[in-house]
């Protein structure tokens, strides 16, 4: 439904980016009310209970709606003018400069903002700042799926084909994701899969609420998805299903692969993972036998220290099967982060220049910096990933930027990192509403929302899509993009940091033009016309790119690669001291550090709090019952939660949801161990003890 009154726009949660349209209502309480949009494609109308009650979260209720600046002599936030704290950013990030450098301020982003904010944050921390420290928080979401795309296609982009092929394919196998909690409105492609026919495979250690759909439910020991992968490629070879013909005329490397699966066979994966070898014969005959497949990853193997060879081992799988580059198959990733895929493309990672260009390639600087205007030699290298940046707060780094994020609660070692965003020079904070981390701030700016400015997001299919305003901010409100302009002003840049988003998009159009994720030819009028432009899309006369890889990869033979791997041990293995395995995750009715879901009513009714998952067995030789207050302890701190008892969990294995601060902060507990490669801290697995509450208090 849509008529005069309404303005069709997207969800400001998850990378599916939903369509829906505001309709204003002109109350401060409620400044909108969400209509059904069922012509978009992605969700046809369709939207959780996080899309429905969106507009809670602009209500004044629940807000900023001035600047807020610390004051000295009591230490408390004060009400401010604009004036006075872009004054007091300015200054501060100025002092920190002169006094220890350009490399002493920071800069962290976030998965969430636009397409704009991304490129003009980047452009604004290596012109104005002059700074190689910056990262963002989507370094935390897919990095590692990122790595091995590259690795093997020579392009990362989360799917290569639009979410309507997943429902015509014949097999599906799932890693890692909990589809009907953390991206409801996309659990249908799982169904209508099912209903014409495929397989579902799920793999995670919990029986979750995706998993029940699934033809076969493969239950591993967290942290051991990789070596499930190659047990399975194991079996492949062995029983013949190579697919001979495609990997001899279009990938690169399969003798090493194969040697290095041939190392783990069947019944040594089985000690493993806990995966019996029946069942790895069920999933590779499942997955070999339909005429087409996917694998589809999401945050269970992608966020471990050897995340990226995890996920290269599944599309080793996917190229000995024949499985990639051919219609309806292929592997994925599941981005998580609203702007998970945009937010990385345009220059706000610590490696990246605009259109997914490397900042240490000559050419990559040569092309950006002639649109910017500077010599390439001005141009900062590469710096710090978001956790090192992070660990690196209060000692090299001593000024800190932040928009778009809450590291207090999403980061790992969440307590370390408190203490060192605590012992900062300088922070000052962008944000909608008063996260723990702004509360931590000097400087806090109140910045719209998704409904109050004009954008562009790029969702996981890498379909670049509109967010028009509907509403006017409240009268104290300002976008990012007028503040990184007023700031670049007051910094002595005058030009070059316009706040009109489409004008930013236009440069951006330039910036990426040439590169691996060109967007030189979409534009603001086309994303309308069309529900969204598919990159690359080099010129106005292209088509954009639904389905890549068809004809080649995007290495420069345009062959793929495998990638030789083997299985090793998480960083922390569970010893006597610490005898359980913690894996971390999402609920529902929640959405990542939960700094705007927890604002909401209805969201907080469903989910009032965290919670520790544990199966009866370990319940009973606890001796705890449900509801009990347990107390989850790492080496890193201790969080405390109710406990919910379910057979659906691993006997070995308790999981928390990460959306709450507190003493109930899940990442508090987590190891910051680091893929070597993508710079992915290890969340999904780390070595606790459970015990009864009143054991101690709760730290971290």
């Amino acid at each position: 439904m849509s008529d005069a009154t309404t303005v069709p726009t997207h969800c400001p949660y998850c990378a599916l980016q939903c369509g829906m349209s505001l309709r204003p209502t002109g109350t401060p309480e409620l400044p909108a009310e969400v209509v059904e949009r069922t012509g978009f494609p992605v969700n046809r109308g369709a939207l959780c209970g996080k899309g429905r009650t969106a507009p809670s979260v602009l209500s004044s209720r629940v807000r900023l709606t001035e600047p807020l600046v610390r004051c000295p002599d009591t230490g408390a936030l004060r009400p401010a003018t604009w004036e006075e704290a872009l004054a007091a950013v300015a200054d501060g990030l100025r002092r920190t400069r002169a006094d220890h450098g350009p490399d002493a301020v920071g800069v962290f982003g976030g998965g969430g903002l636009t397409n704009e904010k991304a490129y003009t944050l980047g452009k604004f921390a290596r012109l104005v700042l002059g700074t190689s420290q910056i990262d963002y928080n989507g370094r935390f979401c897919m990095s590692s799926a990122a790595a091995a795309h590259q690795r093997a296609f020579g392009l990362d982009r989360g799917l290569p084909f639009p979410l309507e092929d997943i429902p015509r394919t014949g097999c599906v196998i799932l890693v890692g994701s909990n589809l009907a909690e953390t991206m409801p409105p996309a659990l249908r492609y799982l169904t209508e899969l099912r209903e014409n026919g495929g397989r579902l495979i799920v793999v995670d250690p919990r029986r979750t609420r995706t998993a029940e759909q699934a033809d076969l439910h493969l239950s591993p020991r967290p942290g051991t998805d990789l070596a499930l992968a190659l047990g399975m490629l194991h079996l492949v070879v062995a029983e013949g299903w190579v697919d001979e013909a495609f990997v001899e005329e279009r990938t690169d490397g399969w003798a090493a692969a194969r040697a290095g699966a041939m190392a783990h066979w069947p019944e040594q994966v089985e000690r493993i993972t806990g995966v019996s070898v029946p069942q790895l014969r069920e999933a590779v005959a499942m997955f070999c036998d339909a005429g087409s497949a996917m694998v589809l990853t999401a945050r269970g193997p992608e966020q471990q220290s050897k995340g990226t060879d995890t996920v290269g081992a599944w599309i080793n799988l996917c190229l000995a099967t024949g499985r990639a580059g051919r219609p309806l198959s292929g592997y994925g990733c599941l981005t998580g982060q609203g702007n998970g895929q945009g937010g990385r493309e345009h220059g706000q990672k610590a490696d990246q220049l605009p259109g997914y260009r490397k900042l240490d390639d000559p050419a990559a600087r040569a092309h950006v910096a002639g649109v910017w205007g500077v010599p390439p030699e001005s141009l900062p290298g590469p710096g710090r990933s978001a956790y090192e940046l992070l660990d690196a707060l209060g000692g090299e780094v001593k000024a800190l930027l932040l928009m778009g994020s809450n590291p207090v609660v999403s980061a790992p070692r969440a307590g370390h990192v408190e203490g060192r965003l605590r012992s900062l020079d300088f922070l000052a904070v962008a944000d909608v509403v008063l996260s723990e981390t702004a509360a931590l701030a000097d400087v806090v700016l109140p910045v719209t929302q998704w409904a109050e400015e004009t954008g562009t997001m790029t969702n996981l299919e890498g379909r670049v899509l509109l967010r028009r305003r509907a509403l006017t901010p409240p009268a104290g409100v300002r976008s990012d993009l007028e503040v990184l302009h007023a700031l670049a002003g007051l910094l002595g840049w005058e030009k070059g940091f316009p706040a009109d988003a489409e004008e930013v998009f236009e440069e951006l159009r330039r910036a990426s033009a040439g590169g691996p994720a060109d967007y030189a030819g979409i534009s603001y009028r086309r994303i309308e016309e069309e529900q969204g432009v598919f990159w690359p899309c080099p010129d106005e006369g292209h088509a954009g790119s639904p389905r890549l890889f068809l004809d080649r990869f995007a290495t420069p033979d345009g062959r793929a690669r495998f990638v030789p791997v083997v299985h090793r041990a998480a960083a922390e293995e569970t010893d006597a001291e610490y005898p359980v395995v913690l894996t971390t995750g999402r609920v529902v009715s929640q959405y990542q550090s939960g700094a705007q879901t927890r604002r909401v009513d209805e969201l907080n009714a469903a989910a009032p709090g965290p919670f520790v998952e544990l199966h009866p067995r370990l319940a009973e030789r606890l001796g705890v019952a449900e509801g009990e207050r347990l107390a989850v302890v790492s080496r890193r701190g201790r969080a405390v939660a109710p406990a919910r008892i379910t057979t659906a969990i691993r006997p070995d294995t308790v999981f928390m949801p990460f959306h709450w601060a507190g003493e109930g902060r899940a990442n508090t507990l987590v190891n910051p161990a680091l893929d070597p490669v993508s710079r992915m801290p290890e969340f999904k697995v780390c070595a606790v003890r459970v015990e009864p509450a009143g054991a101690g208090e709760a730290t971290g």
